[in-house]
């Protein structure tokens, strides 16, 4: 007669789950690995490399083969096969052991990266969906909409000049606007910028700015800048990143003499009692959900405050112009105020 064993019994469950996230972890699982080699035609894999040789020379970096296989993730012996395919017809060409792209490869990567944009612009202006999954939703459509398909989508959309992380929009015939600013890590101490751009690669890296709560679009002021981390303070908060994390941050500096008011905040800052005037609402919030903001009222120079607060954390309830309304906390991160 065997007897349960609690710790044993913990320990099995450690070990299934711990299996079970190695296999199905989203995109980097080995289920998705598996799944993105065998169902990925060779469309895919040449779209695939040419987007990631356009933005390795963009960043001025140099990839052989090894170095784009690890990238890539897809098996060796294909890569392999499409890059033979892709020299054949003028799409790359290696110098020594470096691969680059021809004009007219240059330009097909351009048309891929012009759609995962557009795409991107979309889903932050149109949907529902958290940035956390713009780019892997985009990463799958770049591969099916056709040219005309990504004009429509460009025109629906007011023709874009940048994406929602600040990633410029390349133009139908392939022009690229250019990114103001410099890495938040080369900015001095006492610098004010507007950030301009959020880089969304590593992963890792972008992860721990969504978490952070960075906006695009919004001031900083810069209050400590070493080798260890870099302090600013924006929209009320006061942010402390490591400057590995710091350089996925474009900000643009403001020369000229600017006025950034120290009462500035979120409205997720607000506590009971205290009474606020709305100055705006962040870039962050785009397309339906800002558009709802307004209507509800959170337009600028409106009084508000907090009506009720709800003891299970969120949301809150806001008074405002004599109605009480509901919004989560991140919700409420993305409406500026000043407190009265």
């Amino acid at each position: 007669m065997t007897t349960y064993n609690p710790i044993s019994a913990l320990i099995l469950f450690f070990v299934i789950a711990v299996l079970l996230f190695v296999l199905f972890r989203p995109i980097k699982g080995w289920f998705w690995i598996l799944k993105k080699n065998f169902g990925s035609n060779e469309k895919t894999i040449i779209e695939d490399i040419l987007k990631q040789l356009y933005h390795f020379e963009n960043s001025g970096n140099k990839v052989d083969m090894k170095t784009l296989v690890q990238v890539l993730g897809f098996n060796h012996t294909r890569v392999v096969d499409a890059i033979k395919k892709m020299t054949i017809n003028d799409l790359i060409y290696f110098e020594s052991d470096i691969l680059k792209l021809t004009d007219t490869g240059r330009e097909y990567a351009l048309r891929i990266v012009r759609v995962h944009r557009l795409w991107e612009r979309y889903l932050a202006d149109k949907t529902g969906f958290s940035r956390s999954e713009w780019h892997d939703r985009a990463e799958s459509m770049e591969h099916v909409l056709t040219h005309d398909e990504a004009e429509q989508l460009s025109v629906r959309l007011g023709n874009p000049k940048f994406d929602p992380h600040g990633d410029p929009i390349p133009t139908k015939t392939g022009k690229v606007a250019q990114v103001n600013g410099v890495e938040l890590p080369l900015l001095p101490v006492n610098s004010i910028g507007r950030i301009t751009h959020i880089e969304d690669e590593p992963e890792v890296i972008y992860k721990q700015i969504i978490a952070e709560k960075i906006h695009i679009g919004s001031l900083v002021r810069v209050v400590e800048n070493n080798a260890t981390r870099i302090v600013f303070l924006s929209e009320g908060e006061e942010f402390k990143l490591a400057p590995i994390v710091a350089a996925n941050l474009t900000v643009a500096p403001i020369e000229n003499e600017v006025v950034v008011e120290d009462n500035i905040a979120r409205l997720s800052s607000l506590d009971e009692h205290e009474t606020a005037k709305i100055i705006g609402i962040s870039k962050e919030s785009r397309g339906e959900s800002r558009r709802r903001l307004l209507d509800l009222g959170f337009v600028k120079g409106a009084n508000i405050s907090i009506d009720l607060m709800n003891p299970l954390g969120e949301p809150h309830a806001y008074l405002i112009k004599g109605t009480s309304i509901a919004l989560r906390k991140d919700q409420a991160a993305k409406i500026l105020i000043k407190r009265d």
